[in-house]
């Protein structure tokens, strides 16, 4: 049986990932024997043109891979290439960077949990829907976007595909002045972000746990957003790092045959990188406002170690995630001298650069090989949700098969299920995809079942 966008499966509340995709589950005598997360976009050959072009370009260009977290891919970029040419950019730069990177957890998370995913905890088939029924919900959520996007402005010189970054660092830095009103926004999304942390709180969680190895950077004194090591951790507890020059050798990329965007395994097994990850690997981490904020939002105390595996509780992790890069931003901005010089000089030098950051789905290498005249010979990008494919088709077939064994698995019913599941963790395909058209096919013994 085959069930195409209906209304019901392509309505605001679908809006809420970028591309285009399609879900396809085969069920034998009542089992899930296949499941295939199909993305159909068409491949956009970002690491193919970024070949020829020079050193300095690849941070404009990567923007343009997604209008959601640009600033994600001008800062892997940016230490890709400078790890290439032997650049180490100032202190006051590098914390100019991470706020910036703060206004991009903030505007994406917040989109996220506000409009995307809250709907299917709250009954709502859309985010227009829920403006109706909890209007101030949706209207925290939109001052805290607009405060998250008020910081790419001032320092990105605009809120989508950012202008004013540049390897080596920023074409202009802000003054103290001119953060002062940004720091009032912010402490004003302070309480906001604590209210959502409450809200979503006290949404009903279904049970569910991903066997995954988790997959996230690390920092020795910071929770990991613009720089860190690749650490992995093991479904039995164990944690070991890697440098970001190994990434290639332990992240190995695959093509399959049902999919435009690549699959991806670490050391030969299905890993998640993204929130749940990073509060695993380093929640303890966390500021101590931001770590009460977790314990307040039932996901334990990171300073013990708290680990959550319920992809449906991601809401809440991304809800702390807030927290943390509010408090983060206004406590770099309460710090703020300018830097001495906007940007480092970035001479091209032949070599191969690597370099990783934590955009707000997980997180995000570059690779980029440079002759000595600064041109780009090769380019490799690897983005969350390439790596995640696998661990989202794993929760489907757990989700469809129990789906199954509770008799609730008409097709209407499956989908809106699978829905759910693919929404756990924000992908975003192009990098995301636009779902949902479900297919479902069925052995004729199973037809004749469900029709007798």
């Amino acid at each position: 049986m085959t069930h195409r966008g209906s209304r019901v499966l392509h309505i605001g509340s679908l809006s809420r990932v970028e591309g285009e995709g399609s879900l396809h589950l085969r069920l034998d005598d009542g089992e899930i024997t296949e499941a295939r997360l199909n993305i159909y976009e068409p491949p956009r050959f970002f690491e193919a043109f970024l070949r020829g072009r020079g050193h300095a370009e690849p941070p404009d260009i990567t923007s343009r891979v997604c209008g959601i977290c640009p600033v994600a891919y001008q800062m892997s970029a940016c230490a890709a290439i400078e790890n290439a040419c032997g650049i180490t950019v100032d202190p006051g730069v590098a914390q100019l960077r991470r706020l910036l990177y703060c206004g991009e957890w903030i505007e994406s998370q917040t989109l996220h949990v506000h409009l995307l995913h809250a709907p299917d905890f709250l009954g709502c088939d859309s985010a227009i829907e829920l403006a109706r029924t909890q209007r101030a919900h949706v209207e925290r959520g939109l001052r805290l976007k607009r405060a998250g996007n008020a910081v790419m402005e001032l320092l990105g010189g605009r809120a989508i595909h950012p202008v004013n970054v540049r390897i080596g660092g920023f074409y202009r830095v802000p003054s103290v002045t001119e953060l002062q009103p940004l720091a009032e926004q912010l402490r004003q999304a302070q309480d906001d972000a604590w209210e959502t942390v409450r809200w979503v709180a006290g949404f009903d969680f279904p049970e569910a746990e991903t066997d995954a190895d988790f997959l996230a950077l690390a920092e020795p004194d910071a929770y990991a957003i613009e720089s860190g090591t690749p650490t992995v951790l093991r479904l039995d507890g164990t944690s070991t790092a890697f440098p970001v020059v190994d990434f290639p050798a332990r992240v190995r990329e695959v093509q399959v045959p049902h999919s435009t965007a690549l699959h991806s395994r670490l050391d030969g097994r299905r890993h998640l990188t993204g929130c749940l990850a990073r509060f695993a690997i380093s929640g303890r981490r966390l500021s101590p406002t931001a770590r009460q904020a977790a314990l307040a939002a039932g996901l334990g105390d990171p300073a013990d170690g708290a680990v959550c595996r319920n992809p449906y509780r991601s809401i809440l992790v991304r809800a702390v995630e807030v927290v943390y890069a509010v408090e983060e931003a206004l406590r770099i901005i309460d710090s703020y001298a300018p830097p001495p010089r906007p940007y480092t000089e970035v001479p091209p030098v032949a070599g191969t650069g690597h370099g990783a950051t934590e955009a707000p789905r997980g997180l995000l290498y570059h690779r980029y090989v440079l002759d000595a005249d600064g041109t780009v010979t090769d380019a490799q990008l690897v983005p969350p949700t390439a790596q995640n494919q696998g661990a989202i088709e794993d929760d489907l077939v757990r989700a469809a098969r129990d789906a199954v064994e509770r008799n609730d698995a008409d097709d209407a019913a499956l989908t809106e299920l699978c829905e759910r599941v693919i929404r756990n963790h924000d992908p975003c395909i192009s990098c995301s995809t636009h779902f949902l058209d479900l297919t479902v096919e069925r052995s004729p013994r199973a037809r004749e079942n469900r029709h007798a």
